[in-house]
C-alpha cells in the first residue's frame, strides 16, 4: 500500500490497528511518521492519547502495556515506535500484534531494511498489518517525482531548473523537498520556479554544474568541458568525481540503448530510456557524435577511470587531472 493511500484513509477516519512501515526511503516513512503523530489527534486528545517510543531505548513490554491501555477523552490513541529497527526483543511484539486493540493506532517505522520475511513476526505483520515497504527511487524516477512534488506544494518548475536540483540532489528525497520549501519561502508571491532562482537560493550554477558538463561532452565541446572543469576543481563540493562519472556513465549508457532502438520517435525514445519527453532531443544530438562503437568506448573509459578515481593503479593523479585526462580521450 502507498503512503499516499494510507493518509487518503485516514482523513477519512478510516484506520487499522497496526501499520508497519520499513525499507530503505525514509522519506515515505517519515511522512506517515509526522502525519500520524500531528494530525491523528487533536491537540487536546493528543495529551492523554499520544505515546511515541524510540526503538534503542525502547522496552517490549512498555510498547506492548501502552498498545493495550484505553484512550482517554478520546476514541482512539496513537502509539508510535520510531527507529524500531534497533528495537531489542522486538519479536516480543508478535502477542500484540496478533491481538491488536482496536482502539489503538499503532505505527511503527522500521527503516532502512526490511524483516526476514521467514519469521514469525514477518508473516503476523503481513497478516494483522497495513504495511508499507519502501525502497530507493531509481534515478530516472527521480524528475519525476521531483516534478510532482513541486506541483503538490502549487508551484512549477523549469526544466533547467528542475535538472540542477535532481542533478545536485540526486535521490535524496527529504533534501530535495527542503529545498524545493527553501525556494518557495524565498519567491514571495511567484508561484514558478526558474533556473536563476535555483542558482541564487540553493547555490547550484547555472552554467557550471554536471548537466551543463554533461550537455557539453555530448556535444564534444572541449573548451566548454574545460571551462566547467576549471570551476569544479575551484568549487571541489560542486560536482565531486564521485556525482560526475556516474552521471556520465547514466547518460552514455542510455544513448548506447538509443543507438538499438528501431522506432525512434520522441515518445517511443523516452519511453525506451526511462526519461522525460524534453530529454529526448539531447540523446539525438549526442548521437551524431558518438556512433554505437564510440559510445561503447566511451563507456569502457569511464568504468576504466571510475576504478582509478577509488584509487586502482591511479598513482598520483587527483580528481581534477582524472576528469581532464577523461574527457580528452573522449571528445579526441
Amino acid at each position: 500500500m502507498s503512503w499516499e493511500l494510507i493518509v487518503q484513509d485516514w482523513k477519512k477516519n478510516k484506520f487499522k490497528p497496526v501499520y508497519w512501515l520499513e525499507g530503505e526511503e525514509p522519506y515515505f516513512i517519515d511522512k506517515l511518521v509526522d502525519y500520524a503523530e500531528k494530525q491523528l489527534l487533536t491537540e487536546s486528545e493528543a495529551g492523554f492519547n499520544l505515546t511515541i517510543f524510540y526503538g534503542k531505548d525502547a522496552d517490549w513490554a512498555q510498547v506492548y502495556n501502552a498498545c493495550k491501555r484505553y484512550p482517554m477523552f478520546a476514541e482512539k490513541q496513537v502509539v508510535i515506535l520510531k527507529e524500531a529497527q534497533h528495537m531489542r526483543d522486538i519479536n516480543q511484539l508478535e502477542a500484540y500484534i496478533e491481538h491488536p486493540l482496536l482502539s489503538t493506532i499503532f505505527v511503527v517505522a522500521y527503516k532502512e531494511k526490511k524483516l526476514d520475511g521467514r519469521s514469525k513476526l514477518a508473516k503476523l505483520v503481513k497478516q494483522q498489518a497495513v504495511v508499507l515497504s519502501t525502497k530507493k527511487l531509481y534515478d530516472n524516477q527521480v524528475p519525476d517525482w521531483a516534478a510532482n512534488m513541486v506541483k503538490n506544494l502549487g508551484f512549477t518548475i523549469t526544466n533547467k531548473g528542475l535538472v540542477m536540483l535532481v542533478d545536485h540532489i540526486g535521490n535524496d528525497l527529504s533534501r530535495m523537498e527542503n529545498e524545493v520549501e527553501k525556494l518557495a519561502m524565498n519567491l514571495g508571491a511567484r508561484k514558478a520556479i526558474t533556473e536563476e532562482d535555483v542558482e541564487q537560493f540553493i547555490g547550484i550554477s547555472k552554467e557550471f554544474n554536471v548537466f551543463e558538463f554533461q550537455a557539453a561532452m555530448a556535444k564534444k565541446d572541449m573548451a566548454q568541458c574545460l571551462r566547467i572543469l576549471q570551476y569544479f576543481e575551484q568549487n571541489p563540493k560542486a560536482a565531486p568525481i564521485q556525482l560526475v562519472l556516474p552521471a556520465l556513465f547514466n547518460f552514455f549508457s542510455k544513448l548506447y540503448v538509443y543507438h538499438s532502438l528501431l522506432a525512434k520517435d520522441e515518445k517511443s525514445v523516452a519511453v525506451a530510456l526511462g526519461v522525460q519527453p524534453f530529454f529526448v532531443r539531447d540523446y539525438i544530438r549526442a548521437a551524431e557524435k558518438f556512433g554505437p562503437a564510440q559510445t561503447e568506448q566511451v563507456l569502457l573509459l569511464l568504468q576504466r577511470y571510475n576504478m582509478r578515481a577509488v584509487g586502482v593503479q591511479n598513482g598520483s593523479a587527483n580528481d581534477a587531472s582524472l576528469m581532464k585526462e577523461l574527457v580528452v580521450k573522449i571528445i579526441q
